[in-house]
C-alpha cells in the first residue's frame, strides 16, 4: 500500500477517534446541530449536486436526482430531528419478578467512528442517508464515495468540509486502492452499499479488525404478477420502477414472473407505458444514461448473449442513441442459463418468465439467492399472503415498485446474499448505537437470599421460583 495513502487515512481516523474519546456521549443539542447542518448543506447545494451527477452519468434526469438523492436525504434528516430526543432516551424494559425491586434499563450509546463506503448509482443519497443515522446516534463519520462519480464525490468532499469539522464528518476521495485501504481501517462500524461480490471482500477486510458491518447489497429482485392483477396499472408501475435512473437501482425489478397466458399482453402494455413516459430516448432530458461505458457495454453484452441463446428482444423504441442512453428492452423466452438470468442486471432490461402455477413462480424465486426486494401485483389477498409466507426478501412493495425503500418507519436491508443489517429511521439509529443493558439493583434486594451458606431457605425459594416463572 502507498505510504502516503496509509498516512492520510490513519490521520483522518485518528482525528475522529480522539474527538470521540473527548466526547463519548454527545448531547441532544450537539446531535441536533449536526443534523440541521446536514439539512442546510443538502438544501443549499441540491442543484449543484444534481448538475454534478448529470456530468458523472453523461446525462441524468435532474428530477430523478432531486427526488432520489436530495429530497430523500433531507426528509430522512428531518425525520430523525423530529424523533431524536425519544430515540436517545434510556428505555425501561420489563424486570423478572425475582429481581424486583431492581429495574432494567436500555441505554443507547454511540459506537465511535463509523466508516461509510457508498456506490455510484445514487451517490449522494447512499452516502448521506447512513450518515444521518450515524450522526443522530452520536458518532463521527468518514465517507469513501465511489470513484465512478468523481464530480459528485469531489463536490461532496468540498461541501462537507464547509459544513462540518473533519473530526465530525469527512469525505475521503480516491480510486479503488483508496477504497480497499479504507475498508481495512479499524472502524467501530463499517457500512457498505454495493455489489454482493465486493461486499464479500469488504466483510473479509472488516473481519480482520473484528469490525461489525452492515452490508447493503443487491441481487435479482423478482416481480411476481398474479392473475388477479390490474394489467394496465401493473404495466405502468413496472415500467416506472424499471426505468427510474435507467434501471440502475439496487431494488429495481430485475425480472418478471408472469402467468404464461398474460406474457404477451402484459409485455405490450409495458412497452406502451415505456413509450408514454419516454416518447423518445435519444436526447430525452427525462431519461438517464447508463453511468459508464463499461456498464453500457456490459448491458449490450447481456442483450446479445440472450438473443444468441434464442430469446426474443422487444425494444421499446426504434432508435439507436449515439450516447450512453440505452433503449429499454423486454427479453422473452430467455433460457435460464443466459447471463441476464444469472447476474443482477442493473439497467433498463427486463426479462419476463412465464409460469403456469404459482408454485412454479415460488420455486423459481426460492432456487436463487434471497433478493434485496420482491414485488407482487394482484388483488387476491390469499395469494398475496401465501407469496409473503413462502419467500424471503429484504423488503417488499405490493402493487408497485421501489417505494418500500422510502419508508423511514420501517427497516431497509437485505437478507442472505443481498445483505446483512438494516437502517432508515430508528433502525439506522440502532444500527450505529450500542444498546447497553443496565440492571439497577435496589438497596433492598431479594437476590441476597441466593447467597451462601445454602440451606432449606434456598431450596424453598428456588422451588417457588420454578412455579411462578
Amino acid at each position: 500500500m502507498d505510504t502516503a495513502l496509509q498516512e492520510r487515512l490513519h490521520l483522518a481516523l485518528t482525528a475522529q477517534r480522539r474527538a470521540y474519546e473527548a466526547e463519548r456521549m454527545p448531547s441532544y443539542e450537539v446531535r441536533r446541530d449536526r443534523l440541521q447542518r446536514l439539512v442546510a448543506m443538502t438544501q443549499k447545494h441540491g442543484d449543484a449536486l444534481a448538475a454534478a451527477m448529470a456530468r458523472d452519468f453523461g446525462h441524468r434526469a435532474r428530477q430523478e436526482s432531486l427526488l432520489a438523492d436530495i429530497f430523500t436525504v433531507e426528509s430522512g434528516a428531518k425525520h430523525a430531528l423530529k424523533r431524536l430526543r425519544r430515540w436517545m432516551k434510556p428505555r425501561r424494559v420489563e424486570t423478572p419478578l425475582h429481581f424486583l425491586p431492581g429495574r432494567n434499563v436500555l441505554m443507547r450509546q454511540p459506537l465511535g467512528v463509523v466508516g461509510i463506503v457508498s456506490p455510484w448509482n445514487y451517490p449522494y443519497y447512499l452516502a448521506m442517508e447512513p450518515a444521518v443515522a450515524a450522526l443522530a446516534a452520536g458518532n463521527r463519520v468518514l465517507i469513501k464515495p465511489s470513484e465512478l462519480t468523481p464530480a459528485t464525490s469531489e463536490l461532496m468532499a468540498r461541501i462537507v468540509a464547509e459544513h462540518f469539522r473533519p473530526e465530525e464528518m469527512q469525505v475521503i476521495t480516491g480510486d479503488a486502492e483508496v477504497g480497499k485501504a479504507f475498508t481495512e481501517l479499524p472502524f467501530d462500524h463499517l457500512f457498505f452499499t454495493g455489489s454482493t461480490a465486493v461486499g464479500r471482500h469488504v466483510a473479509q477486510a472488516a473481519a480482520k479488525n473484528l469490525t461489525p458491518v452492515t452490508l447493503e447489497l443487491g441481487g435479482k429482485s423478482p416481480a411476481i404478477v398474479d392473475r388477479s392483477c390490474d394489467v394496465a396499472l401493473t404495466a405502468s408501475r413496472l415500467a416506472f420502477g424499471k426505468l427510474f435512473n435507467a434501471g440502475q437501482t439496487c431494488v429495481a425489478p430485475d425480472y418478471l414472473l408472469v402467468p404464461r397466458e398474460m406474457v404477451e399482453p402484459l409485455s405490450q402494455k409495458i412497452l406502451a407505458e415505456m413509450r408514454r413516459m419516454y416518447p423518445r430516448i435519444a436526447g430525452n432530458a427525462d431519461y438517464t444514461s447508463v453511468a459508464t461505458p463499461r456498464h453500457h457495454a456490459r448491458l449490450q453484452g447481456l442483450i446479445k448473449d440472450a438473443a444468441d441463446r434464442g430469446a426474443r428482444v422487444l425494444r421499446s423504441h426504434d432508435e439507436q442513441p449515439d450516447d450512453r442512453r440505452l433503449v429499454p428492452a423486454l427479453l422473452l423466452d430467455v433460457p435460464p442459463e443466459a447471463t441476464v438470468m444469472q447476474e443482477e442486471i442493473f439497467g433498463p432490461l427486463l426479462p419476463i418468465v412465464g409460469y403456469d402455477k404459482v408454485d412454479e413462480a415460488l420455486a423459481h424465486v426460492n432456487r436463487g439467492d434471497r433478493p434485496l426486494a420482491l414485488y407482487w401485483f394482484g388483488q387476491d389477498g390469499a395469494e398475496r399472503d401465501r407469496v409473503m409466507r413462502e419467500t424471503h426478501a429484504g423488503g417488499v412493495t405490493v402493487n408497485d415498485c421501489i417505494w418500500h425503500l422510502g419508508q423511514e418507519e420501517q427497516p431497509f436491508g437485505g437478507v442472505g446474499a443481498s445483505g446483512m443489517g438494516s437502517y432508515h429511521g430508528e433502525w439506522g439509529f440502532r444500527t450505529f448505537s450500542k444498546e447497553k443493558p443496565l440492571f439497577i439493583q435496589s438497596r433492598f434486594a431479594g437476590t441476597q437470599l441466593f447467597q451462601p451458606p445454602y440451606g432449606a431457605t434456598f431450596e424453598r425459594l428456588l422451588s417457588l421460583l420454578k412455579k411462578v416463572v
